[in-house]
């Protein structure tokens, strides 16, 4: 399958309560606001606790958009995983341009982590999000900025290691 674009649903933890966190539902209006029928949708995120539903599968039963495939990445723990383990999508599918879903707060550190892991490979990143703000979201954000070069080191000796 070829897709222009992949539309990367990045999920927001619901604790374990079994249903979308409002972060996390707002992520995934956007994304149906803005994705086509042409378009591969990947939906991100795992489950913190251990026998409930993953923020992808809660995703998947909650849209209600287009798109050629709809993905599922149940495993993605970290925003680092939810861009990593797009890679292969992206590969597979020859996607020329990857649209991140995520939150205003969220999307300069997810942005970074994507377009590192794609360089010198042409494709293009961009963000959209909902319109929600949240200061302090913002400030939760700032030191796990210092935790993304080891990360990004991380997931490159990971994939190099398949």
């Amino acid at each position: 399958m070829t897709a222009s674009r992949i539309v990367l649903v990045l999920g927001y933890s619901d604790a374990g309560q079994g249903e979308l966190h409002r972060v996390c539902a707002a992520r995934l209006a956007r994304a149906v606001e803005v994705a086509t029928a042409d378009d591969v949708v990947v939906l991100s995120g795992w489950a913190r606790v251990a026998h409930t539903r993953s923020e992808a599968e809660l995703m998947r039963a909650a849209w209600r958009g287009q798109a050629s495939e709809v993905v599922v990445d149940p495993d993605a723990r970290t925003t680092v995983d939810n861009v990593a383990n797009a890679l292969d999508d992206i590969a597979r599918t020859q996607a020329r341009e990857v649209l991140v879903v995520t939150s205003s707060w969220h999307a300069p550190r997810a942005k970074a982590a994507l377009r590192w892991l794609l360089r010198s490979t042409g494709v293009h990143v961009r963000a959209v999000t909902p319109p929600e703000r949240s200061v302090r979201a913002a400030l939760l954000e700032l030191p796990l900025w210092v935790l993304l070069p080891f990360q990004l080191w991380l997931a490159g000796r990971t994939r190099r290691a398949r």
